[in-house]
C-alpha cells in the first residue's frame, strides 16, 4: 500500500512525502509522477512526528471522574482496586478502545500500556491501528500460589504474542517492588534476559514506598533493584521521583529508561518533583507518560509536554530548563527510541507515524515558531490527521465509528459502576 502526502510543510518549507508499506519512501519538494494508492491533500498543513506515550493504563478510561482528589493509596485502595476485581476482558475492550480513540485524535501513535485483560487491549489495538506495548499486569502480593498462575498466563501471554501485528510489542510488566515479591521480581528478570524483552514498571512515585522499601529490605528502590539485577537498559520505570543521588547514578550506569507522569504526579500530590536536569546531566533516557484516566483525567499527550515544562521550571525558578524542543524531542524522538521504534522523526526510511497539524486553528497564530505553538500553546484539538504505519487513521478529525466506540464505553463504565 502507497500514501503521498502532498503539500505539506515540514520544517518551514512546502514538500510531498510519499509512503509505502508503512515507510516513508521519498521526501521531495514536488512528487507530481508518482502513482500511489491513496493521495491526501496537506493544503499547507504541518506535518510531524507523531506523540509517543510511555506510561498507561488504557482502559482505565471507564475510571474517568471516579475517585477524584484522593490520597494515592487511599484511592488505590478504596476505589481502584476493589473496582478492578469487577473488571471482565470485554469491559477492558471497551475502556481500551475508547482509550485508543481518544489518543488517535490527539495525535498519539503509540503507548506503553500496563493493566488486566491483557487479549482485550491487544484487541482493541489491533482493530483501532495504533501501536502498543502491552504488558499484562504482574501482581502477587508476596503469595506463592498466584505467582505460579501469574507466570503461567504470562508464558502463554508471550507465546500468543508472536501472533500479533508488528505494531504490537509484548513487554513484562511487574506492578512495583510493593505488590510484587523478590521471587516474582528475579522471575521477570530471567524472562526477561531469555527472550530479550523490555520491563515495564512503577518505581519510587511515593515517599511511602521508600521508607516501606528501606524498613523491608535495608535499601532504597533502586537499590533493590540492582540488588535483584533487574537494572538494564531493558527496563523502563514509570515516575522514578522519589530519588536520591546514589540511585540516579545506577540508573545512569545501567542506561535504564524513565517516564515522567507529570499530570498524574500532580493530580496524586506524590509530594516530590520529577528530578529533570539531575536525569539529563546524568545522562538518563526520559520519556513522557500520560498515565491512566484514573489519574490524569485525560489521554491528551499536549497537554502532558505543557505540564512537564512548566513545572521543571517552576519546580527550580528557572524558565530555561526543559525547552520546548526538549519536551517535544522527549515526547517523539526520545520516546521512540525508549521503546526501540523506527519513528519518532521525519526522514526517509522510518516510520509513516505522523500527524498533520492545522496551523489555522487561533491557538496557533501568529505561526512565530511551530514547536513552541505545540508545546505551549496547542492541544489534541489541532491534530487534523493521525497516520500510523502508513494508514490513516483520522482525517479531518474524523475517526471511522467513534460514535459507537464512545456509546460502548459509556454502557461499559453503567455496567461496571452497578
Amino acid at each position: 500500500m502507497s500514501l503521498l502526502l502532498q503539500q505539506v510543510v515540514l520544517d518551514g518549507r512546502q514538500v510531498d512525502i510519499l509512503i509505502v508499506d508503512g515507510l516513508i519512501k521519498k521526501i521531495a519538494p514536488e512528487l507530481n509522477d508518482v502513482v500511489a494508492d491513496q493521495v491526501l491533500a496537506g493544503a499547507g498543513k504541518a506535518v510531524v512526528p507523531g506523540l509517543y506515550n510511555g506510561h498507561s493504563h488504557a482502559a482505565m478510561t471507564l475510571f474517568r471522574g471516579y475517585g477524584d482528589d484522593m490520597e494515592l493509596m487511599e484511592w488505590l485502595t478504596t476505589k481502584i482496586w476493589p473496582l478492578e476485581e469487577k473488571l471482565t476482558e470485554e469491559l477492558v475492550y471497551h475502556g481500551a478502545r475508547l482509550a485508543c480513540l481518544e489518543m488517535i485524535k490527539s495525535g498519539t501513535v503509540f503507548f506503553n500500556d500496563m493493566y488486566w485483560h491483557f487479549a482485550a487491549t491487544a484487541r482493541a489495538v489491533e482493530e483501532m491501528g495504533i501501536r502498543a506495548a502491552l504488558s499484562g499486569v504482574i501482581i502477587d502480593l508476596n503469595d506463592p500460589v498466584r505467582l505460579k498462575e501469574q507466570i503461567a498466563v504470562n508464558r502463554e501471554r508471550f507465546q500468543i504474542s508472536a501472533g500479533f501485528s508488528s505494531r504490537l510489542k509484548f513487554v513484562l510488566g511487574p506492578h512495583a517492588i510493593y505488590t510484587v515479591s523478590k521471587a516474582g521480581l528475579e522471575w521477570v528478570r530471567d524472562f526477561a534476559a531469555e527472550n530479550d524483552l523490555l520491563i515495564h514498571t512503577h518505581l519510587s512515585e511515593t515517599e511511602q514506598e521508600v521508607k516501606d522499601c528501606l524498613n523491608n529490605h535495608g535499601l532504597r528502590p533502586v537499590e533493590y533493584l540492582a540488588e535483584l539485577g533487574l537494572l538494564s537498559d531493558k527496563l523502563v520505570a514509570a515516575h522514578a521521583v522519589w530519588l536520591d543521588g546514589k540511585e540516579m547514578k545506577l540508573l545512569e550506569k545501567h542506561q535504564v529508561k524513565v517516564i515522567n507522569n507529570p499530570v498524574s504526579n500532580m493530580k496524586l500530590a506524590v509530594g516530590k518533583t520529577f528530578s529533570y536536569r539531575h536525569f539529563v546531566e546524568h545522562g538518563v533516557s526520559v520519556g513522557l507518560g500520560t498515565d491512566g484516566c484514573g489519574s490524569n483525567n485525560n489521554l491528551d499527550m499536549f497537554e502532558t509536554m505543557k505540564f512537564s515544562a512548566l513545572l521543571q521550571k517552576f519546580a527550580i525558578s528557572d524558565p530555561t530548563v526543559q525547552t520546548a524542543d526538549e519536551v517535544w524531542r522527549m515526547a517523539t524522538a526520545d520516546g521512540a527510541g525508549i521503546f526501540g521504534l523506527n519513528g519518532g522523526v521525519i526522514a526517509e526510511g522510518r516510520d509513516a507515524d505522523l500527524l498533520l497539524i492545522d496551523c489555522d486553528r487561533p491557538e496557533m497564530a501568529p505561526g512565530h515558531n511551530l514547536i513552541s505553538d505545540l508545546v505551549y500553546s496547542a492541544s489534541g484539538a489541532v491534530v487534523d490527521t493521525t497516520i500510523v504505519a502508513g494508514k490513516v487513521l483520522m482525517q479531518g478529525r474524523k475517526v471511522e465509528g467513534e460514535a459507537e466506540i464512545i456509546a460502548a464505553a459509556r454502557a461499559a463504565a453503567r455496567q461496571l459502576m452497578q
